[in-house]
């Protein structure tokens, strides 16, 4: 079978991009996840009853298609997702990591392990969390299982540095403060990356003494230290801590589109046109992919409508 459209990654453009490629007529299409279920990212990084907003980092989003998206929590937005799946034109495989996408003639070849699926047109919503940024130094072996990406693995009762002053990193140390003794580690002087409630939020807690915010706190390295984590900060000073928690963003998937023959600018970026086309006429890029820095999910949302009218009408 040569799909009408392959998708590539699972999260809210992808999810998007099947729902709008149904109701532009194509018949054939296929949804391919490398998780167990969509919205990884949502699910793996978000904490239960998490807000889920439309307006992200002020960026007040006027959605253009057949995809709405309201303010919610996390359970509240997958359950709405998990609707917008249940398609009968749509092939979802799951557990399915793509390793590149190859066009042969007018024909895309999507190779992933032990099989080969082809289709007319694609598009890759591969999410930068899929592959979380990590700090510029060596993490030791024998304390890799106390630094995480994600506050999944505390334990509580825990002294615990989050490294990074986005959004993520804010959240994961209001949320561990609950039961853990909790620093913020920003490498600069204020938090202006997280969104305006998020920065309300960090800043009452460090008034009232429930965290501590740690500015101008460049990490150089960290190492081992009686059993706990040993951090060494570019002052020349050190903290022990019994976890740390990288919350640094996610960095966009060269490798894969560099073997799918993707033109990369000196930033190292995807080239792409108007309508998020590649320099490979018929694959397509859509999320957070797009930008060098931040994105939304409504964003994402027009990007897989704008990419599904750019298809139907070419």
């Amino acid at each position: 079978m040569i799909y009408d459209l392959i998708v590539v990654g699972g999260g809210p453009g992808g999810i998007a991009s099947v729902v709008e490629a149904s109701i532009y007529g194509l018949k054939n299409i296929l949804f391919i996840e490398k998780g167990e279920n969509h919205s990884q990212t949502i699910r793996k990084y978000y904490k239960d009853s998490k807000r889920v907003d439309k307006i992200y980092n002020k960026q007040d989003v006027v959605l253009k298609g057949n995809v709405q998206f309201f303010d919610g929590t996390k359970e509240t937005t997958l359950d709405y997702f998990e609707e917008l799946l249940d398609n009968d034109s749509v092939t979802s495989i799951y557990n399915t990591e793509v390793d590149r996408v190859v066009k042969e003639g007018d024909v895309f070849t999507v190779v992933v392990p032990k099989e080969k699926y082809q289709a007319k047109n694609v598009i890759v919503t591969i999410g930068r969390m899929g592959k979380p940024n990590k700090p510029p130094y060596k993490v030791p072996m024998s304390i890799r299982k106390n630094v995480n990406h994600n506050p999944f693995d505390c334990r509580g009762h825990e002294k615990i540095l989050v490294v990074g002053g986005g959004d993520s990193g804010v959240e994961y140390a209001c949320q561990l403060t609950i039961d853990n003794v909790v620093t913020l580690a920003v490498r600069g002087d204020k938090i202006d990356r997280a969104n305006e409630i998020n920065q309300e939020m960090v800043t009452r807690y460090n008034n009232e003494e429930r965290l501590r915010i740690r500015f101008n706190a460049d990490t150089t390295s960290i190492e081992p230290h009686e059993n706990r984590i040993k951090v060494n900060y570019a002052d020349g000073t050190h903290t022990i801590y019994d976890r740390v928690i990288y919350a640094l963003g996610g960095t966009t998937p060269i490798g894969f589109l560099q073997k799918s023959n993707v033109d990369i600018d000196e930033d190292k970026h995807p080239v792409f046109d108007d309508n998020y086309e590649t320099s490979v006429k018929g694959l397509y890029i859509v999320g957070d992919i797009v930008y060098k820095k931040g994105g939304s999910i409504a964003m994402a949302i027009n990007h897989a409508y704008d990419v599904m009218k750019h298809i139907t009408t070419k």
